[in-house]
Formats: C-alpha cells, structure tokens, sequence
C-alpha cells in the first residue's frame, strides 16, 4: 500500500510538470527560441523531481511543504492555462457565430499573457485569504430528546496548530467563541500539525487556556491522525495544561441547564486498538442527547444506525485545493457538509486551520456553530 501511494504520487508529479511545461511554453510563446524550450523541459523536472528525492530523504525540516508548495505552483499555471484558453475558445466561437472576421493581433496575444498573469497572481491572493480568513456556518439541529433549552456548539476541526497557524489564530478563534454566543468549543482531532515545536517555542498555551475560559461549557477534544504520528504524549498534555478536555475512546457526562448530555470521543483509526463505538456507547444513557467526535468520516454509514444524535468530524478539509473537493466527495459518503442520514445528524468540516501550505481553493477556513434543540416538556 506504501509503494502504490508512493507511485501514485510520483505519476501525479509528472504528469502535473508535463502541464506546467506545456502552460509555461504557451506564456512564452511569442518569444520561444529552442534553447528556452530545452531549458524549460529540464528545469521544470529537475525541479520537480529534486524536492520529491529531498522530501522522501529527510533533507531538511518540512521538505514535504517545498514539495506541495512547488505543486501548487504547477497547478495554478496549468489551471491558469485552461482558463485563459476558455476564455479565448469562448471569443472565437463568438466570432464564428457572429460571422466577423478574426483579426489575430499582437495586441491579443500579449493581451491573453496579461490575463494569464493577473489570473495566476489572484489564485494566491484569493488561496491564502481562503486559508486565512474563517466564515462561520450555522446550523440548526432539532433532536426527539429532552433538551429543555438549546445547546450552542461551536465546531473547530483541523486547526493544524504550527508555526504557519499559531498565536493568531488561536486568539482570532476565542474572540468569534466570544461574538457566536458558543456554550462548548469541540475540537474532533488534528489539533497540532504532527507535534508541539511551534506551540511551545511560541509559547501559545496561554493563548489556548484563554480560549478554553471563554466558553462557558468548556472545550473538549479527540486526536487525530496528525496528533498521533508519534507525540501523541506531549501534545495530549498541551492540550490538557491548557485546559481542554480529552476524549480519547472516552465518554463524558455533562450537564446543560440542569439536563444530561453525553459527549462521545474516538481515536482516530490511525490508533489500531481504538475501541469500536458501539462498545462506548454501553457506557451512555442513550435516552439523552449523545454528541460523537470522530475525526474521519469513514464510519457514517454505520453510526447513522445507532443512537448517535450528532457526529461532528473533519479530516477531509474539503479538499483542501480544488478540485480534490470531487476526490473527498466521490470516496466518503459526506466528504463535507451537513446531512440528515438514518437516526443522526452529522457535520464533516473543511477545517479552521489547514495542512501543509496555507492555501485554499473551493474550499474554505470555517467553524460550524451548532444550535441543538430537543424536546421541552
């Protein structure tokens, strides 16, 4: 399974520099010369394939980040390309429709190389204010359980705590808890990017422990993949000195209003040994509201048949970069988004933070604030 990602990933490499070669060539176009057109072939996949070989080595610190970064580059200016072709495929089928003639201009073809500049330069722009720049989506959740008063849930996924998404991010986090009126913050897994360097060198448990004090029901927490790569102990222990309350193949009693909630917390599947969830569930009255985080998706289909009332995961990032928001999509059953499926109600986020670089494209940096209401009487 290792070699066949590896191959999969090295094919996509190629294939994504054949691309950027075919894009830079067409930029160049008007001034081409044999000797460029060399220079571009080898340097494209000198580049391309030097990062893969440092990456896999080790060379250096987060060479894996070099690696996506050169790939999103290639990406934009293939993405650039197809649009700016669109674009004058539209304009040419306009004048063969409207019967003028083609007046082929050095104005045009200097004109198309403009766009093409303007449009990859906005893709970064418009990507990192993406990654940057946190939009709330509300949700309304009635359940056939008693809730005398609705319960405010604020959903923060895949903060991917580093050194690209720290200190500020994390204070940007505590004042929207403050503005949405939140009760409890629940954070299902990838809470640190692979381990706590950055967290500590930028002493950002402070800044933590101040966000868990702002929500009045506190803020509770499982791991994911990203959070057991190795580290699990000490970024379980940032978490916990900061205040935040791990539920790791645990379940937890609460009380809202005076009335019973039950929060339930897997391990991601990355950890084995996890315990299944309808074994966690023998240890809930299931006659009250029960609240599941799972950081993957993976198992929705079978959680829709328990007494699971909400399931609140992340993992997907919507994809991250489009278009792998069709990938995440075609391969889960809710890749992203809210749906209603048999007894539950799930939410799949994109994620606060992000992974690896900070871009997004047809996706978007989020929290989901959750009113949850039951039954009155």
């Amino acid at each position: 399974m290792r070699y066949a990602f590896f191959f999969t990933i090295f094919l996509l490499l190629q294939l994504f520099s054949l691309g950027t070669v075919l894009s830079i060539q067409w930029w160049l176009q008007p001034w081409m010369t044999p000797t460029l057109q060399t220079t571009i072939w080898v340097s494209v996949f000198i580049i391309t394939n030097g990062l893969l070989v440092l990456s896999v080595k080790r060379a250096f610190a987060n060479s894996y980040r070099w690696v996506s970064g050169w790939m999103l580059i290639m990406h934009f200016m293939i993405l650039t390309a197809l649009a700016v072709s669109l674009f004058y495929g539209g304009y040419l089928l306009v004048v063969a429709l409207s019967g003028s003639t083609l007046h082929q201009s050095n104005e045009m073809t200097i004109g198309l190389r403009v766009l093409a500049l303007f449009l990859f330069i906005g893709l970064f722009i418009y990507s990192l204010y993406s990654a940057y720049a946190p939009v709330i989506r509300e949700l309304s959740i009635n359940i056939d359980k008693p809730l005398a008063k609705p319960l405010r849930i604020a959903v923060a996924s895949d903060l991917h705590i580093g050194r690209l998404f720290g200190v500020k991010a994390i204070d940007r986090l505590q004042q929207l808890m403050i503005r949405s009126g939140a009760d409890m913050l629940l954070m299902p897994g990838d809470i640190m990017d692979d381990n706590t360097e950055a967290f500590n060198e930028y002493h950002m448990e402070q800044n933590l422990a101040e966000l868990c004090s702002s929500l009045p029901r506190g803020v509770y927490a499982t791991l994911g993949n990203h959070d057991l790569y190795g580290h699990e102990r000490p970024i379980s222990e940032a978490l916990q000195n900061a205040g935040i309350q791990l539920l790791n193949d645990e379940v937890l009693y609460i009380e809202h209003e005076g009335q019973p909630v039950w929060l339930v917390g897997r391990f991601d599947n990355h950890k084995r040994q996890r315990v299944a969830t309808t074994d966690l569930l023998t240890q809930v009255d299931t006659s009250q509201p029960v609240i599941l985080l799972d950081h993957r998706p993976s198992d929705i289909d079978n959680h829709s048949q328990l007494p699971i009332d909400l399931q609140v995961s992340g993992h997907t990032h919507n994809g991250q970069v489009f278009p792998a928001n069709f990938i995440v999509n075609a391969i889960n059953r809710l890749g992203y988004g809210y749906e209603q499926i048999g007894k539950g109600h799930f939410v799949v986020s994109s994620g606060y933070g992000f992974w690896g670089i900070p871009f997004r494209l047809g996706s978007r940096s989020e929290i989901w604030l959750i009113t949850l209401s039951g039954n009155t009487d």
